[in-house]
C-alpha cells in the first residue's frame, strides 16, 4: 500500500472541497433556500405540468413567475416604499425637533394596563421641542447608522432572493437529474442506508412545508379576516405580524388576545366575541391541521419535526425552519437503522443457536 500517495490524494480532495465551499459561500443560503422551496413545491410543479399537457418548460416558467410575484415583488415594493418615504420621514423628524410631538391619539389612553401611562409620557413632550431634543439627540447617530445598514441590507436581501429564484429555476428544470445524482452520491457514501436518509430528508422538508408553512398561512388568513371584520386598526400590519409569529412557532396569541381585550374595553363586545370565537378556531389549527399535514408529508414522529422546527429557528434563524427537522430526521433514521442492525444480528444468532440444538447465551 502506497500510504504517502493515498494521504496526499485525500488531502488534495479535501483542499478542493474546501476551496469550492469558499467560492460558493456567498450563495450558500440562497442554494439551501432554493433546494427547500423546490423540494416542497415539486408536487405542485408536477400537477401544473400535467395540466399544461406535459410541457415541462412552461410549468417551470409559471413556477418562476409565481416566485417572483410572491417572494421578490413584496420585498422590492417594501424597499421602494422606504426610499420613497425617506424625504417625508426627514421632514417629520425636523418638525418634531422644532415643534415637539403632536398631541397623542385618543385611542392610546384606552390601551389596557399601559395606555394611560404612555399617554401621560407623550403629553410631556407635546409642544416641547427641548425635551424631545434632550431625549433623541444622544441616539440620533445610532438610529441613522441602523437605518442605513438596514437599507443596505434590503438590497442584499433582494440580490439573494433573485439568486434563490435563479437556482430554483435551474433545479425545477433539471430536478430529476439532480435528485438522481444526489441519491447516487449518498448510495456511494452510505449504501442503501445513505440513499434512504436522502429520501427521508426530502420528506422532512416537504412535511415542514405542509405542516408549518401551510398552517401559518391558514392561521394568518383567518386572523386577518377576523381582525378586519372586527374593525381592529392596522389589520394588514397585524396580519403580517401574525404570520411571522406563526412561522417562528410562537403562535397568533400575542396579536389576537390583546386585540380581543381592546375590543371589549373600547365598548364593542359583539366584535370582541366574534374575534374571540375566531381565535379559538385559529388556535385549534395547531392541534388538528398541523399534525395532519406533517403526517401526510412524512412518516416521522411529530415531536421530532416540531423540535427540529423550533430548535432550528432558535439556532439558525428562518433557514433553520427546514434545516433543523432535516438534521433530526436523518440522525433519527441512522440511529434507528444502527439499533436495528444489532437486533437483526441477535435474531440471526438466536436462530442459528436454535437450529444447532443449543441454548442462546
Amino acid at each position: 500500500m502506497d500510504l504517502p500517495r493515498i494521504t496526499l490524494g485525500v488531502l488534495a480532495i479535501l483542499a478542493m472541497i474546501a476551496m469550492s465551499a469558499w467560492v460558493v459561500r456567498p450563495f450558500f443560503l440562497a442554494v439551501v433556500w432554493a433546494g427547500a422551496i423546490v423540494i416542497a413545491t415539486w408536487p405542485i410543479l408536477r400537477g401544473l405540468e400535467a395540466r399544461l399537457g406535459g410541457r415541462h418548460g412552461a410549468a417551470v416558467a409559471v413556477m418562476i413567475v409565481a416566485m417572483l410575484v410572491l417572494i421578490v415583488a413584496p420585498v422590492w415594493l417594501g424597499a421602494a416604499a422606504i426610499v420613497a418615504n425617506a424625504e417625508r420621514t426627514t421632514e417629520l423628524v425636523r418638525s418634531v425637533a422644532t415643534q415637539g410631538l403632536p398631541p397623542p391619539p385618543t385611542w392610546l389612553a384606552q390601551v389596557p394596563v399601559v395606555g394611560e401611562r404612555l399617554a401621560g409620557r407623550w403629553l410631556a413632550y407635546t409642544g416641547n421641542p427641548e425635551a424631545v431634543a434632550a431625549q433623541v439627540h444622544p441616539h440620533v447617530r445610532q438610529v441613522t447608522e441602523w437605518i442605513l445598514s438596514r437599507v443596505g441590507g434590503v438590497g442584499t436581501v433582494i440580490v439573494h432572493l433573485l439568486v434563490t429564484v435563479l437556482v430554483s429555476g435551474i433545479l425545477y428544470a433539471s430536478g430529476e437529474k439532480v435528485a438522481r445524482g444526489i441519491l447516487r452520491f449518498l448510495r456511494r457514501l452510505g449504501g442503501e442506508r445513505g440513499e434512504a436518509a436522502g429520501v427521508l430528508a426530502a420528506q422532512a422538508v416537504r412535511a415542514v412545508a405542509l405542516g408549518v408553512v401551510v398552517t401559518a398561512v391558514a392561521q394568518t388568513v383567518l386572523s386577518g379576516a377576523g381582525l378586519l371584520l372586527a374593525g381592529v386598526p392596522r389589520a394588514g400590519l397585524l396580519s403580517a405580524v401574525v404570520f411571522v409569529l406563526c412561522i417562528a412557532q410562537v403562535g397568533p396569541l400575542l396579536v389576537v388576545v390583546p386585540a380581543t381585550i381592546w375590543l371589549y374595553l373600547s365598548g364593542a363586545p359583539g366584535r370582541g366575541t366574534l374575534l374571540l370565537v375566531l381565535s379559538v378556531l385559529i388556535l385549534a389549527m395547531d392541534n388538528v391541521l398541523r399534525p395532519y399535514l406533517i403526517r401526510k408529508g412524512a412518516d416521522l414522529p411529530l415531536v421530532l419535526i416540531l423540535s427540529g422546527v423550533i430548535g432550528g429557528v432558535m439556532t439558525l434563524g428562518v433557514i433553520g425552519l427546514f434545516v433543523g427537522p432535516v438534521l433530526l430526521a436523518v440522525t433519527w433514521t441512522l440511529v434507528v437503522a444502527w439499533v436495528g442492525d444489532i437486533d437483526r444480528a441477535l435474531l440471526v444468532r438466536d436462530s442459528t443457536t436454535e437450529a444447532d440444538g443449543g441454548t442462546p447465551c
